[in-house]
Order: structure tokens, then sequence, then C-alpha cells
């Protein structure tokens, strides 16, 4: 089982949790009672952007998760036209998100 780590923006851990693979992200925040913003839960309004400290190695965005963080201002035109990220640090949105079989940390902005 994967272990999720929320962590704030200076690396403080936020909360812990196990997940199994294909588990929503922001369902195991909630669950980890992690303070992340979110508003939908559906990716529409784009508040529960986060950052993958140990992101997979390549990331493929939905085109409307791209356009709610281009919105968001948490990405540029380039990268929401792009439909593979490899950034070290990507935005994105925690709604969207399934875990896969490896642990991951996930930065939460601060409010």
């Amino acid at each position: 089982m994967p272990t999720i780590r929320f962590v704030d923006e200076n690396g403080a851990l936020l909360g812990e949790q196990q997940a199994a693979p294909g588990d929503n992200l922001l369902d195991l925040a909630r669950l980890a009672d992690v303070p992340l913003h979110w508003r939908c839960g559906q990716g529409t309004c784009g508040t529960c952007k986060v950052r993958l400290a140990t992101p997979e190695a390549e990331q493929r965005p939905s085109r409307k998760e791209r356009n709610v963080l281009l919105r968001a201002g948490a990405i540029d035109a380039a990268q929401a036209a792009s439909e593979c990220w490899t950034e070290a640090r990507p935005w994105r949105l925690a709604c969207h998100l399934h875990l896969s079989d490896d642990d991951w940390e996930v930065e939460c902005p601060a409010f």
C-alpha cells in the first residue's frame, strides 16, 4: 500500500495516509484532515491544486485539468497546450489524481 505524505510549503508534515492504488488524492486529504481547500470536487473550481513533490515520471493531465489550472494561474499557456508534462514539481488538481503503487509526497499551498 502506498503512503501519501502531505506537507506544507516549508516541508512540515500536515498528515500522512495509507492508500490503495486508484484512491483519489482529494478523498485521502480529507480523510487525513489535511487543510486543503476544495469546493466542487469535480475539477472545475481549481481550489484543490497541489504540487506533487514526488511525481510519477510522466504526467498526463486531462485537457479539463490543464484549462482549470491555466485559469487559476497555476500554469502558463505552454503547459496548458502540452499533453505530457515532465516538470519536477507540477501543479495538479487533487480531485483529478488517482494513486499509483508508489509513495507520494504532496505539497499543499498555504491558505
